[in-house]
């Protein structure tokens, strides 16, 4: 058995390996770029080495330096997880040269099947069919045209070379034909170094499968039965399961088989993946690709089969022979897993950046994750946060866990798909097991939006909540001691109302929020009163309104609440309106100021000098530690004075925007 072993990779699937390798009594050595020296991997090992600064190419895709971290700490072999330098053969070969394990294929194995092209002609003679296409030598438009008018159109262009939606192209006209070849290219040549591109036959109604073999260094090889990764967007998997619903038996057949012979054909020695597309209606699935690799969705493979397939890489990479036969690999229940990646769902699935301020994972479903509270989300790396993943005995427990589990985690920072994915889930499409890789675009025409059944609710509690840290800040302050019966601004003896602006994607609402003899909260809005009570300890809370209990996390600033309810996350920026004194008739007339709420960078300025804005108005957007806070105007009048501009610094406190009171 290996003692020592380097993971050269970063996020969940770095700290899936680590969870592995402390069960085997594997000593485990991190790397580490700059951008990731307080990540959960590094603290996840035993030992962890700097390989460079944050950029990808200057750290985690460069082989030299994994050697160079393996020679430091001794590392006996090295594990590359998914993507990086998984599917080169750089990382393996200088392993060979270096008397280290690769814990993964042989480079000649990876060679053979990493080029789109070279992959395909394999399985040709393999007797595996593949998608009708072409993969010639002659990467001249004229041939490439040829072919496409010959396959016959709608194609899909394709980098030989690459993967992850890459180079990859719809073409549904010969007019469409020049331009997307040319952009295909200078992406293929951009992410992997290789223009050469393929074209097939577009299958419009597509189902996404694929086998999970294994084979060894004695020349065994064996499957783990078939997964269904047909949920996709932008070419990249979001949902997966296993087994693959709604499956006829002599297709499964088919499958299982080509996996094998594919694999068998090239003396495979690891795990990896076979790739098919089966057209929805249709009974023959075609070769698509092996991914000569742990796969991201690997889970539900050990979930439906009690394997650790980690453990299997490992034992076979130290020479051991397959750990079960093909007659011992049996299936039992059903398994479904869900990408948690920081990505707008509703803009497209625009990545997203950050800090996590807040994080709570579910309890009853797997959850393999690469963040913890202070992690911070970068656009360097790949948007994967976490992966959720549910069995059940049979596929419908197995959805009704996963969306109940999503539901119940709590992701507090940059924006997450967790809500989409749990719509997802709930779709009767999916439930039924008849997604295809259009699933999303039939499932959402409109685009996927946001149901928010709580949001006056959120508002409302993330009001109490910022008004229990303004509280608490005080002089003589607390943290509430739990928000029963708290008094919000009120002197001894009396109860308070406070006035405050809400503000959320640029929109401002007033609330009025009055404190209740019970101990409860009255949040007045535009449509009217809500009564809710409200318990907090550490970042979670409970609210109780018209019966219903609802539990939920937070994170709070100075500027504003970051929260999630029931599934669904918020992020509101408030600001005191003006304050009543218990007892008192008059109020405040409020401010023409408007200062910064805490350091930061100046986002946007909404406004200039001599405009007329009204109160609640947003007026400037501040940027804190990759929290943006709206900062709107107590009271309306005319700007006489900007004080700040786009990228500007500024310190709390200072003064941003002076206004004047209407006349």
């Amino acid at each position: 058995m290996i003692g020592s072993l380097l993971v050269a990779n970063r996020g969940e699937i770095a700290v899936r390996i680590m969870r592995t390798c402390r069960r085997l009594g594997i000593r485990t050595v991190a790397v580490f770029s700059d951008a990731d020296r307080d990540a959960l991997h590094v603290a996840c090992a035993d030992e962890a080495v700097r390989i460079g600064p944050a950029a990808a190419r200057d750290s985690y895709l460069r082989a030299e330096a994994i050697m160079e971290a393996a020679a430091r700490s001794g590392a006996e072999a090295i594990h590359p997880g998914y993507g990086f330098l998984s599917e080169k053969p750089d990382l393996p070969l200088l392993c060979r040269e270096e008397g280290r394990i690769f814990v993964g294929p042989s480079a000649e194995c990876i060679t053979a099947m990493g080029p789109k092209i070279g992959s395909k002609l394999i399985a040709e003679r393999a007797g595996v069919p593949s998608v009708p296409g072409y993969a010639g030598e002659d990467q001249s438009n004229a041939a490439l045209a040829e072919a496409a008018a010959r396959i016959g159109y709608p194609v899909m262009i394709k980098a030989s070379a690459g993967g992850g939606g890459k180079g990859m192209r719809r073409v549904f006209s010969e007019a469409e034909l020049m331009p997307a070849l040319d952009m295909a290219r200078a992406e293929a040549q951009a992410a992997f170094g290789d223009p050469a591109l393929l074209i097939e036959k577009l299958v419009l109604r597509p189902r996404h499968l694929e086998v999970q073999v294994a084979g060894d260094k004695h020349g065994n090889v064996v499957h783990l039965f078939e997964r269904d990764c047909s949920v996709q967007r932008n070419n990249q998997k979001v949902l997966e399961e296993a087994p693959a619903p709604n499956l006829a038996p002599v297709i499964r057949a088919k499958l299982l088989e080509r996996g094998v012979a594919l694999a068998r054909t090239i003396g495979y020695d690891n795990l990896g993946t076979v790739e098919f597309i089966l057209e929805d209606g249709f009974d023959e699935p075609w070769f698509l690709e092996m991914n000569t690799r742990l796969q991201v969705e690997h889970p539900v493979t050990e979930a439906i089969t009690g394997y650790d397939l980690v453990e299997w890489q490992i034992r076979i990479a130290a020479g051991e022979r397959l750990p079960a036969v093909q007659h011992e690999i049996r299936e039992s229940g059903h398994a479904i897993e869900a990408r948690i990646t920081a990505e707008r769902a509703d803009q497209g699935f625009r990545p997203d950046a950050g800090r996590i301020e807040g994080y709570r994972e579910p309890g009853a479903i797997r959850i393999d994750s690469g963040v913890r509270i202070g992690s911070e989300v970068t656009l360097f790396y790949d948007s994967l946060l976490a992966k959720a993943i549910a069995a059940g005995s049979d596929r419908a427990e197995a959805c009704a866990r996963l969306a109940a589990g999503l539901r119940d985690f709590a992701i507090l920072g940059p924006a997450t798909t967790l809500p989409f994915l749990a719509d997802a889930v709930e779709h009767k499409l999916f439930a039924e097991g008849r997604a295809t890789t259009r699933f999303i675009e039939e499932a959402f025409p409109e685009g996927w939006v946001a149901r928010r059944p709580h949001h006056r609710l959120a508002r409302a509690a993330a009001a109490l909540l910022w008004l229990a840290r303004q509280e608490a800040a005080r002089p003589g302050g607390d943290a509430w001691a739990g928000l029963s019966g708290f008094r919000v601004l009120a002197p001894a003896g009396g109860l308070a109302t406070s006035h405050l602006v809400a503000s959320e994607e640029g929109k401002a609402t007033r609330l009025e929020v009055r404190a209740l003899p019970d101990g409860g909260r009255a949040v007045r809005d535009e449509d009217g009163e809500i009564v809710l009570i409200l318990h907090s300890g550490g970042e979670c809370f409970e609210v109780t309104c018209e019966g219903r209990l609802l539990r939920g996390s937070h994170a709070v600033a100075d500027g504003g609440v970051r929260l999630m309810l029931d599934g669904e996350s918020f992020d509101f920026s408030l600001a005191s309106a003006t304050r009543i004194a218990a007892g008192a008739n008059g109020a405040s007339s409020g401010s023409g100021a408007v200062n910064a709420s805490m350091p930061g960078v100046v986002a946007e300025v909404r406004i200039v000098a001599g405009e007329r804005v009204e109160a609640g108005q947003v007026v400037v957007v501040l940027e804190s530690m990759k929290l943006f806070t709206s900062l709107a105007a107590e009271i309306a009048g005319v700007v006489s004075d900007v004080a700040c501009r786009t990228g500007e610094t500024v310190s709390a406190g200072k003064r941003l925007v002076l206004i004047e009171p209407a006349g």
